[in-house]
């Protein structure tokens, strides 16, 4: 089939009716619960877009020659990476890349394992048709998907196979119909509102032998019984666009996944019972480079959002002129500037990988994806540091409307360049960012989105080719003239 309307969408999580817990209560339909009803309509919108901008969000399915969704696309040339960036980056202005987990994230995943299925044969070449399949099955019925990475936090100092309860997802036994597995997982964003759920082993936690219970890659639909989600609070209190302009919109959630003896069938498994497989799935089918390269156009797109409101925030007030604010708005620039040099080599460096793909140059994108989470909280800070006791005194839209004092606020609230009412709609959105609810998870959210930011600069510091930097100075103080002493000349 082709692509999906947003109707369409909407339609298929009515019908799955998935297994979905907020607030002590199972959601007979996500798609008028309060807590994820406006996130449906804006992932709606998301579909609705392929078809309002088809030249740029759509293409032929190279099997059945239907128009899919572009973040599918298996890039045979830097024109391709080029075209699904700019796809990305339509997506991510919608929600001005407050949506980390958009579809594209893990489409781009699903397409960089279905083309390097050849890896997963390893285990079994059943797994290799697997994922082949699924690719395709998942770019032909444009599905929607929530991820698992890791297990949750018992004991960190122990690994899995040491803990004393079995928490933690794991193989239960093999039947002739598929595995059957049990535990819990962390943390599916958009776990509640989303089709099918991949489990994937986490990029930064390599696992070993002992831990071959636990390595396992699948992927079942989200109504599978005995699976079900425990969404967290929501963060979308109910409040209008206009109060609450992100959280009332873009508010994700996630969730805990609990497996209840769940049963996967043959044909949905990747990988089983093999670390060695799982550590190296990400890095060596190239997926992870494909993510990062949808996570940092997402992020760029973030980032002049952010400097967007920064710049509309310091000409409402008049602060633009102040040197010390110049100097702040100017290190959101050279974060700006910063990830889009990265991209651009990323891209214009690319080649193609031994699967077939047209992969970007990984260094630069693994250089953004290490950065970004460190510099974010940044950026926030700066734009609370910039707003000042303006992000305390933001009426809301109905002290505008009342007959009696709305007036009074309309003049009381008023900015250098903007009224009273617009100045205030344009201080509740930074307040989004970096104050409320919703803009504190942003913050978390991006600082662990790889994972723990510590873990992965130890990881990217092992795998930096560091020899180059070494010789230069050894080649450097060999040119001393100057005769050893006889005792250093052992």
């Amino acid at each position: 089939m082709p692509a999906r309307t947003g109707q369409q969408y909407i339609d298929g999580l009515k019908r799955a009716k998935n297994h979905v817990y907020i607030h002590g209560e199972k959601v007979e339909d996500v798609t008028e619960h309060p807590a994820f009803r406006n996130v449906i309509r804006s992932m709606a919108r998301l579909y609705d877009l392929q078809y309002e901008k088809p030249e740029k969000m759509l293409y032929t399915s190279p099997t059945t020659g239907d128009k899919v969704g572009l973040s599918f696309i298996a890039p045979k040339s830097i024109d391709d990476l080029i075209a699904r960036r700019e796809m990305i980056s339509e997506w991510a202005r919608f929600s001005g890349g407050m949506m980390g987990r958009s579809p594209d994230y893990l489409n781009a995943n699903v397409m960089a394992c279905g083309t390097a299925n050849r890896w997963f044969a390893q285990g079994d070449p059943q797994y290799a048709e697997n994922a082949e399949n699924y690719y395709e099955h998942c770019r032909e019925n444009d599905v929607t998907l929530t991820h698992t990475l890791i297990h949750p936090q018992v004991n960190r100092a122990k690994a899995q196979h040491e803990q004393k309860d079995h928490v933690a997802l794991h193989l239960v036994e093999k039947t002739k119909d598929g595995i059957i597995v049990d535990g819990a997982r962390l943390l599916a964003t958009q776990g509640g509102i989303t089709d099918e759920l991949i489990v994937f082993p986490s990029t930064v936690k390599p696992s070993g032998e002992k831990e071959d219970p636990y390595s396992l890659a699948f992927a079942i639909p989200n109504n599978t019984p005995g699976l079900k989600f425990l969404s967290r609070e929501s963060f979308d209190y109910g409040k209008n666009e206009w109060d609450h302009p992100l959280g009332s919109r873009f508010e994700e959630g996630d969730a805990i996944v609990i497996f209840n003896h769940v049963l996967i069938p043959w044909d949905r498994v990747f990988v089983l019972e093999d670390s060695g497989i799982c550590n190296g799935t990400y890095r060596q089918t190239n997926a992870v480079v494909h993510m990062a390269h949808q996570v940092v156009a997402k992020n760029i797109v973030k980032t002049e959002f952010i400097l967007g409101v920064v710049l509309s925030l310091m000409e409402a007030i008049g602060i633009d002129r102040f040197q010390h604010v110049k100097d702040k708005g100017t290190e959101i620039m050279l974060t700006l500037e910063t990830m889009k040099s990265h991209l651009f080599r990323a891209e214009q460096n690319a080649q193609i990988d031994k699967w077939g793909n047209m992969t970007p140059d990984y260094a630069p994108l693994n250089a953004a994806r290490n950065w970004y989470p460190r510099v974010y909280p940044r950026l926030v800070e700066i734009l609370r540091i910039l707003g000042a006791s303006g992000l305390m005194g933001i009426p809301t839209q109905a002290d505008f409307e009342n007959e009696e004092i709305g007036k009074l606020i309309h003049r009381a609230m008023q900015g250098k360049n903007l009224e009273g009412y617009e100045r205030v709609q344009l201080f509740r959105l930074a307040w989004d960012i970096c104050l409320s609810a919703f803009g504190s998870r942003q913050t978390h959210y991006e600082y662990y989105f790889f994972g723990d930011p510590v873990k992965m600069g130890m990881a990217y510091f092992d795998a930096y080719d560091k020899e180059p930097f070494k010789e230069m100075i050894r080649e450097f103080l060999g040119r001393t003239e100057s005769p050893k002493p006889d005792f250093a000349k052992t």
